[in-house]
């Protein structure tokens, strides 16, 4: 039986010069190298005094905010995502004689029905109690006569307005018109920045007049 001879060649590494060798310094996982001179970024950059500090608090908007709400009486506010903007407006209300009234879209129901008129509640009876109704006051109106005199009015804000029909968004647009001292603040959506409309606007009330 024949047997093979196995030849295993060793190849040397190839030689450099002095000056072709490339220093290479070993980077841990947690080295931050801080001498290097150019630095490349590709993060978000400032570019006015507005991203520093925020673009709402340079708005000089506040004169004609109050104005808006005093001639439509029903603004549709759209604010940024990450929220707090509209405490800016809500507290220039508040100064202006305003109270407010917070309710949410989210099972508020029939607006007209909750907000004018006495709307029963039934609790829950677990199955063992019997089903029980509950009436209560108007909303608005039991506000209304709750005001000190001297309230300049009540403002009527309404969280998540984004989920009411065109029909419910009409009749907020249209309480001022019921109510004289009523102001309607909704909740319609989200922006990149605070803007607002005229209710109206939103629910195609001016088209149909």
């Amino acid at each position: 039986m024949g047997s093979r001879a196995v030849c295993i060649q060793r190849v040397a590494p190839p030689c450099f010069e002095a000056s072709q060798v490339k220093k290479i310094k070993t980077v841990g996982p947690f080295f931050v190298n801080t001498r290097s001179k150019r630095r490349i970024s590709n993060g978000v950059r400032c570019s006015s005094i507005a991203d520093y500090i925020g673009g709402d608090l340079v708005k000089p908007d506040i004169g004609q905010w109050l104005q808006d709400v005093e001639e439509h009486k029903a603004i549709a506010i759209y604010a940024p995502h990450e929220g707090g903007y509209e405490g800016r407006y809500l507290n220039r209300l508040k100064m202006q004689g305003y109270y407010f009234l917070d309710i949410s879209a989210r099972g508020l129901g029939d607006p007209e029905t909750t907000l004018l008129k006495n709307y029963p509640v039934c609790p829950a009876h677990l199955g063992k109690q019997p089903i029980a109704r509950w009436y209560y006051p108007p909303e608005v109106d039991y506000r209304l006569s709750a005001l000190p005199p001297s309230a300049k009015g009540l403002v009527v804000w309404v969280l998540e307005a984004k989920v009411l029909s065109k029909a419910e968004l009409q009749f907020l647009a249209l309480l001022p018109s019921l109510r004289p001292n009523v102001r309607v603040i909704a909740e319609c959506g989200n922006w990149r920045k605070f803007v607002w409309k005229p209710l109206a606007e939103i629910a195609n009330l001016a088209a149909q007049e």
